[in-house]
């Protein structure tokens, strides 16, 4: 049972996409920053807030480590996962990542009335979105084994797409 890793920019749809793809699979979901949150008692921007962003990535890559050695999982993670050389290693080695590629522009539309991302909490959130698109595109692109875009797509229909192409790679 090889898990099923999610990467890609906040707003992909990782969480949702997450849910159901497990769910179709009968796997167990898993959210990094979700973990990362029931671990410490505190949400991520709090993290962000006391540890710095520095804090929260030494948080992250442990957790990634732990749960990419886990078996039959489909894992959500945050955003700026392949920021981290040992994130991406742990990532490809513990599973088919899968990159949910996304526009700026609709990121902007998902992100919008979240106040729950640390790094938006900002005057211009689009510049924020661009440079941080221009710096980890060629990392998800690095360790993707599939990339699926979501742009104007359905969470059941970019699921389905998923599982059409995992049902492709084992025949």
């Amino acid at each position: 049972m090889r898990n099923v890793i999610l990467i890609g920019p906040m707003g992909a749809g990782k969480s949702t996409i997450g849910r159901l793809l497990a769910k179709e699979l009968k796997y167990c979901f898993k959210d990094s920053d979700r973990e990362i949150e029931a671990r410490t008692g505190a949400d991520i921007p709090w993290i962000f807030d006391v540890e710095g962003e520095e804090g929260f990535r030494e948080r992250e890559e442990a957790m990634i480590a732990e749960l990419a050695a886990e078996q039959g999982i489909v894992l959500a993670t945050g955003g700026g996962v392949v920021m981290r050389e040992a994130n991406r290693r742990a990532l490809s080695a513990g599973g088919l990542v899968v990159y949910l590629r996304t526009s700026v522009e609709q990121q902007l539309q998902r992100t919008a009335k979240d106040r729950q991302r640390p790094l938006l909490q900002t005057p211009d959130p689009e510049r924020v979105l661009r440079e941080l698109m221009a710096k980890r595109d060629p990392l998800y692109r690095e360790i993707a084994d599939l990339i699926i875009e979501t742009d104007h797509r359905g969470p059941k229909v970019v699921v389905n797409a998923i599982v059409e192409r995992l049902r492709q790679s084992h025949d």
